[in-house]
């Protein structure tokens, strides 16, 4: 199944109640666009409202952040932007969290580790329109 939604950054709240129920079978969603495309804005706005209280950052140092929505559900934020091989990922060991019970893994830049990520995936793309001011995101769900 594959959708698309084309948005201003005014109407991402309703953006992100479309996409939350695209999500229902998802424990995965992958995240790529270019630099600024508003990959983070997303993650902020979507774990905001799956219930997380903390304070969203870019997990761009530090690889991972984790996160716990009000219902108890662990969310995982990676960004693999500097992430160039599917062995570094395995070798830093974050393969194990990938698909833990009650959690959804977020990730940015997921390019090298996509052979890993075989079921319950969603695949999201933002195009920047910049000349417009609106962004195009493209779910893609697999199952």
């Amino acid at each position: 199944m594959k959708q698309t939604i084309e948005y201003s950054l005014q109407e991402l709240p309703l953006v992100i109640k479309k996409l939350k129920n695209l999500l229902n079978d998802c424990s995965i969603l992958t995240l790529t666009g270019s630099l600024g495309a508003g990959k983070t804005t997303l993650v902020k706005e979507l774990l905001k409202e799956y219930g997380v209280s903390d304070r969203v950052t870019s997990p761009t140092f530090t690889y991972i952040n984790q996160y716990e929505g009000s219902n108890g559900k662990r969310f995982y934020h990676f960004d693999l932007y500097r992430i160039k091989t599917l062995q570094d990922f395995v070798g830093a060991g974050f393969q194990e969290y990938l698909y833990q019970p009650n959690s959804m893994a977020i990730i940015e830049w997921p390019e090298a580790i996509l052979p890993l990520l075989t079921q319950k995936a969603c695949h999201a793309n933002i195009d920047y329109q910049d000349d417009l001011g609106k962004r195009v995101l493209t779910v893609k769900r697999e199952r």
